[in-house]
Order: C-alpha cells, then structure tokens, then sequence
C-alpha cells in the first residue's frame, strides 16, 4: 500500500483534449483474457495512444516488442467511435489493488466517460454450455446497456483485485454505470477464445463493430498447438510407465 512519503498510482496523459463515451480496461488475470481483448481491441482499431500508468509500485516491469520498449499499463483512445481502452500488461499484486483501481477512477474521472467497463476471465470449473459471456453491474450499466441484450448474468461468487474495488466504489454511488464482462478462462493458458466471447458481449452491449475474424484464427491456433503439447506429454508419461503395473 502506498504510504504518505510514496507516490500515487496515477494516468499521465498527453493532452488534455480526450473526449469518450465508454472507457474499457482488462488486466493481467486468468488466462490473460481481458488482456488479449483490450489489447486486440487497441490493435484492430488502430487506435491513439494518449497515456499510460505512472508510479504504480513494485513489481516493475517493461515490455517490449521487436527491441522497443513501452509501459506496462497504457491509454488508447479512438475519437471517431468515443471510446478510450486500458491495457493493462503487468500483474496487479493484491495489495496494490486499491491504487490501481483509484488511478483507473482518476482517470475516468478526467475523461468522464458515460461508462466503465471491465473485461475478465474467471477459472472456474465449467461445461462447454458456459463458453458464454456473464455480466456483473451496477444497476444504472444494467438499465442502459444490458436491458436489450441477451448476456446472462453471473450466477454467484464474488469479485477481487482491480475489478472489486472499481465496482466496489460504484454500488450506488450513481456517478458512472461499472459493468464487468467475464467467462469462464483456462487459468493455464492464454485463452483467447475467452477473449473473443468478452469482446463480443463488449459489442452487444455498446454497439462497437469490431472484427473478430483474426483473433478466432488466432484462437484456433493456440488451442491446436496446446492440444498437441497435451497429447505430447500424455505420450511421454505413458513411455514412462513400466508394462507390469502390479506393484504401482
């Protein structure tokens, strides 16, 4: 937890002339769902980066691509379509949680957006009749983006890290609709079918028109290549195993 002598977890932006509608953040969690949706969705809509996550405390981490470097938690904005997405690439530890989330609502508080939406995946143990979005929201997100769709609500269970204290803060305080997106996620993997069944209750929800199609190949891909690993380390514990299994 930050202390009085430490900085503050805040969003510098490079100007002041941002202007959106919805705001959509997704983290570092379960089978980096979220993650591959914002960071998909940042991609695939060409969109500005206008900022990034400063002084967000220990563990310090620097991704980086083809040898350039970028900052672990960043801002894009698209103005034609309103909307401002946060990718958030590093692990946010429980106890840096609060900071985070109260940077996040900094943010939209500047940028004040008619809504706050976060992408999740959850590992949970599930049927291929749960590959399906959930939503968990404030009433005011229910009433003015869910009432028309056909996303089912998550049954019970309860939130935490950055997605708890954002919609912690916004039960009943009637400021700006919080609405989480979430579906089961394979913990072990990057799951990017996940990812798609989050992007698309994004849409349903806000009318966004976003092709998904590179993202289900690339879907398709992750899970062939994890099938074959699995089928391959099967094969090497079975060549392991003595013929005469009497005494095992």
């Amino acid at each position: 937890m930050p202390t009085a002598d430490s900085p503050t977890p805040h969003f510098e932006t490079v100007d002041a002339a941002v202007d959106i509608d919805a705001l959509v953040v997704g983290f570092t969690e379960y089978g980096l769902a979220g993650l591959t949706a914002v960071d998909y969705l940042s991609d695939q809509l060409a969109m500005r980066q206008a900022g990034h996550l400063a002084d967000a405390g220990p563990p310090r981490i620097t991704p980086f691509e083809n040898g350039v470097p970028r900052h672990h938690t960043r801002l894009y904005v698209d103005a034609e379509r309103s909307l401002g997405v946060v990718v958030g690439e590093r692990m946010v530890p429980v106890d840096g949680a609060g900071g985070v989330a109260d940077a996040v609502t900094g943010l939209a508080d500047r940028l004040a957006p008619e809504s706050l939406t976060v992408l999740t995946g959850v590992p949970v143990a599930h049927g291929p009749d749960d590959h399906v979005p959930f939503y968990i929201a404030t009433e005011d997100y229910r009433d003015r983006f869910l009432a028309d769709t056909d996303i089912r609500p998550m049954g019970t269970g309860f939130l935490d890290g950055v997605p708890a204290e954002l919609v912690a803060d916004g039960i009943g305080d009637g400021e700006r609709p919080i609405g989480v997106f979430t579906t089961p996620a394979h913990p072990q993997a990057p799951d990017a079918a996940a990812a798609i069944r989050l992007l698309e209750a994004l849409t349903e929800a806000h009318g966004f028109d976003v092709d998904t199609g590179p993202l289900e190949a690339f879907a398709a891909t992750v899970e062939a290549q994890y099938r074959a690993l699995a089928e391959r380390v099967e094969a090497a514990d079975e060549r392991t195993m003595p013929d005469d299994r009497m005494y095992m």
